[in-house]
């Protein structure tokens, strides 16, 4: 058992290692996020009462598409210099080693978007308690679109244009986690409760965990042969 958590330990921070390396592409999931929710206030208008109705659902699709933007890059350059021939080889379960990965990519391109819905939300007059059950949602959403994302690459690997064939496929299958992820802000603010979304988003987790890096292992083996 510890050799498997200190193999997935090793895993995620080779990855952010690289990561922070290459910041410019870390920074730029981060601002197309800031970008695209901070546009929709101006061309909307400054109306409150709309701004906060649509609000969670604009913050919620532009995670999503930032999502995809680091997708490509998942296994991309394991796979061209070489490193994720080794991973294939290595004693280790490769599960394990999927799960550093996609867990990596969380870290790094979706739970900075987590800590900054907040601040982008107020410019929608979302009150406190949206904000708070905004954050959750997120943080409860965002690594289902990562491990969901992490298949669609492996799927991809090696594809001339996988970046755009990545996002055909994943796009349909995050719809559920987006529409319940909005849906939990919608229902606290009009005072339903948001507990039910709340469940179905940790069983969504909770399945993506345990299926998603047994469907990502396959898929790079079949990207391999």
């Amino acid at each position: 058992m510890s050799s498997l958590v200190t193999a997935l330990r090793c895993v995620v921070m080779r990855d952010l290692t690289l990561a922070m390396r290459r910041r410019a592409d870390v920074l730029a999931t981060l601002f197309f996020f800031v970008i695209v929710v901070s546009l929709f206030p101006l061309g909307v208008g400054p109306d409150m009462a709309t701004l906060r109705i649509i609000g969670p659902g604009i913050v919620w699709v532009a995670a999503l598409l930032a999502s995809m933007l680091a997708l490509e890059r998942m296994f991309a350059v394991d796979y061209s210099d070489g490193t994720l021939e080794q991973m294939l080889l290595t004693p280790q379960p490769l599960v394990v080693l999927v799960l550093g990965k996609t867990l990596a990519h969380w870290l790094v391109s979706g739970l900075p978007l987590v800590l900054i819905a907040p601040l982008l939300g107020l410019q929608y007059g979302i009150p406190a308690q949206g904000l708070w059950i905004l954050v959750l949602s997120l943080l409860l959403g965002t690594p289902v679109l990562s491990l969901i994302g992490a298949i669609g690459a492996a799927l991809t690997l090696g594809v001339r244009g996988g970046g755009v064939l990545v996002s055909l496929l994943v796009l349909p299958l995050t719809i559920p986690v987006l529409i319940f992820g909005a849906g939990a802000v919608d229902a606290s603010l009009s005072g339903l409760g948001a507990q039910a979304h709340l469940s179905l988003l940790g069983a969504f987790l909770l399945g993506a965990l345990i299926l998603a890096p047994w469907a990502i292992g396959a898929a790079l083996r079949i990207s391999m042969e």
